[in-house]
Order: C-alpha cells, then sequence, then structure tokens
C-alpha cells in the first residue's frame, strides 16, 4: 500500500500533512540511513556564488558528507573547502537528510545529478572525465548501415576521381580469383575498384575491421559472417552484401561504381541455429537438432546451411518442431528440429540461418 497526501504547488495546502506523513512512514517502517557510509546524495541547484567560485546546493541522502571530501557530480569534480547549513551557517559535517551547500567545485555541477565522495582528488577527477567520456560517447551519432551506403553512393556519383573500396570473401578459390579478375576491369572515367582484402572462407571481424578502416564495403560470395562479425558490422555500420551467383555480385560492384542502389531485393536476417545433433525421424527425414543463439528461426522463411563459414545449402525450411509440436518459430534461447526442403548432408557444427527476402524500390 502506498499512502497519498494532497498538495497544492500554488498555495502551499497540505505541504505540512505531506511532511508528517513521510516522517510517520519512515518512523513506522524504520527507514533510516547509514551515517558512517561514504556520502551520496543529489544536487538541487547549482551556481556561481560571489566571491565563493562554483556552488552546489545538494540534499545527503546516505552516509556523511565532511569538509575536505573528494567529491563528484556527473562530469564534475571538487573538494568541499566549506560547507553551509540552510541557515548559512558554516558546518563541517552533514549527515543523511541534510540539505547543505558545498563551496570547492572545478566547474558548476548539473542540478539533479548524483554527488558522492571519491577516495581522493585525483579518483574522482577520473570518475569525472569518464562522465564525459561516456556523454561524448552517447552524442556521437553513428550512422546507419544503410545511410553510409547512401553516404558512400552519394560521393561515388558526385567525386571526380572516385575509388569504390572493397572486401572479398569466398568459398573457394576458384570463384575469389575469378572475381578478382573481373572486378579488376570494372571501370568508369575517373572511377575504379580497389580490392582491399580478399580471402577464402567466412566473413569475420578483421574483415570488418579493414572494412571499416578503408571506408569499404564487405562482399561475400556463398560466404557468410559469423555473429561477432555481424555484431561488428552494426556497430560500425558496415555493410555486408552476399550473394550465391557471381554475376549478381559483381552487377552490384559496377552499379554501387556508377552511384546506382542495386540490388531490388533486400534480406532481412532473422536468426541462428546451431545444430547439435543429426537424427532421422519418420516422415521428415533428416532433422537437425538444433539450438537458437540468436534471433529466431521461423518456418515459412528461407533457410541457409553454414559450415565453417562457406554456404553449402540455400533453401527454405521444411519442418520446425519443438518436441513432438509443430511451431511456427523458434525464439533464441530454445532447442529445436530443422528440417531443409530437399537436403540431408546435415551435420553437428553447422548452422542454419533464417532469412526473408523482400523487395525494395530503387532510390
Amino acid at each position: 500500500e502506498t499512502p497519498a497526501s494532497e498538495v497544492s504547488a500554488l498555495n502551499g495546502d497540505g505541504v505540512d500533512a505531506l511532511l508528517e506523513m513521510i516522517a510517520i512512514v519512515s518512523e513506522v517502517e524504520d527507514r533510516t540511513a547509514n551515517p558512517k557510509a561514504p556520502a551520496i546524495g543529489t544536487v538541487i541547484e547549482a551556481q556561481i556564488g560571489v566571491g565563493r567560485g562554483p556552488v552546489a546546493t545538494g540534499i545527503v541522502q546516505r552516509g556523511t558528507l565532511k569538509k575536505g571530501d573528494a567529491i563528484v557530480a556527473g562530469p564534475t569534480s571538487g573538494r568541499g573547502r566549506a560547507m553551509f547549513n540552510d541557515l548559512g551557517e558554516e558546518i563541517k559535517t552533514a549527515g543523511p537528510s541534510t540539505p547543505v551547500v558545498v563551496m570547492g567545485w572545478d566547474e558548476i555541477p548539473t542540478a539533479g545529478d548524483m554527488f558522492e565522495v571519491a577516495k581522493n582528488e585525483r579518483t574522482a577527477r577520473k570518475m569525472a572525465q569518464a562522465k564525459v567520456d561516456e556523454q561524448r560517447s552517447l552524442e556521437l551519432v553513428v550512422p546507419s548501415a544503410t545511410d553510409r551506403l547512401g553516404m558512400l553512393i552519394e560521393q561515388l556519383r558526385t567525386q571526380e576521381h572516385s575509388e569504390l573500396r572493397i572486401v572479398v570473401k569466398t568459398d573457394t578459390h576458384g570463384s575469389l580469383e575469378a572475381i578478382k579478375e573481373t572486378v579488376a576491369k570494372i571501370s568508369r572515367d575517373d572511377g575504379y575498384v580497389t580490392i582491399v582484402h580478399s580471402g577464402v572462407g567466412g566473413i569475420n571481424t578483421n574483415d570488418v575491421a579493414l572494412a571499416e578502416a578503408s571506408g569499404g564495403i564487405i562482399y561475400g560470395f556463398n560466404a557468410r559472417p559469423d555473429a561477432p562479425a555481424r555484431e561488428a558490422a552494426k556497430k560500425a555500420a558496415i555493410d555486408i552484401r552476399t550473394f550465391s551467383i557471381i554475376y549478381e555480385l559483381l552487377d552490384d560492384v559496377e552499379s554501387l561504381l556508377v552511384g546506382e542502389l542495386s540490388p531490388d531485393e533486400v534480406e532481412n536476417f532473422l536468426g541462428v541455429a546451431e545444430v547439435r545433433q543429426v537424427f532421422r525421424a519418420p516422415r521428415l527425414g533428416m532433422v537437425a537438432g538444433s539450438y537458437v543463439t540468436e534471433g529466431s528461426i521461423n518456418r515459412n522463411a528461407k533457410a541457409r546451411l553454414v559450415r565453417d563459414g562457406v554456404v553449402v545449402y540455400d533453401g527454405k525450411i521444411a519442418s520446425l518442431r519443438r518436441f513432438k509440436d509443430d511451431v511456427p518459430s523458434v525464439a533464441a534461447g530454445f532447442e529445436c528440429g530443422i528440417g531443409l526442403a530437399n537436403f540431408r548432408d546435415i551435420k553437428e557444427g553447422d548452422t542454419i540461418e533464417s532469412y526473408v527476402v523482400k523487395e525494395i524500390a530503387r532510390t
């Protein structure tokens, strides 16, 4: 049960009753603060005091604040050179629930910030700097992969000397050499393609780091990113474009170089399941006993089987079961049985990706 008390901010009616109610609840429920703990409180107001420098009015909520304590409030630190109570009298300590005016801040704290006592001034400055860095990182807006791709396309359209930098990963050396040979021939007036890195195997975090450092994008031919690579690409807003037909990949590279958006179809990744056991089931054929590690697996979605970062099957999910029940989807953290349409070569350790393809208009 939560007690309630009516008050008026206009004329002050009910304030005395509210204070009395707070005192009664505190006494009945034995709500007490620890006066021996390091002080923690809230900044109520802050300003530049005449002859005092930055001063802050606050309420001590726990512990005891002492004159000379190293203090920090958000991105501001300092040392309590002097303290005053609500009557303007200088005091040396302020216990729980005590309003106090504190002098000695390096800068003006922000009203509403929590203040606390640090071990020493050096620690207080480090804590304040950590808060500054945190605020800067929040203010830094990282563009999405779509935004970054849009900026790249605009750059390729408008710059006289354009360079499209790409990272290429494929399933075999033969396909890699074919792609590299053809990409080398793709050019336009004052524009060309540079392969900053290429290799055989799945797309990993090193590929993402190279694409970020070079300002490029990643192409995969029958090669897929693992979970850490997907997370890194999302954080760095790196576009990963995967294909199963070589000429479609090459067309896409050429379209980007001339500043066009391609393709018309966009893949929407849904989830990943790890194959932990393979067994045969009546009427279903080979079933992959799997554990969903990311997102969800959807029965009506498309699926690809990835082995060591290379796509060995791309088709549809024929069946999806939880125990003996057919289910429409299975979320991360749950086990399930997955049957793939017209495919039996499933092995323990494989991963099954669930995805859908959506058509979008060119812009």
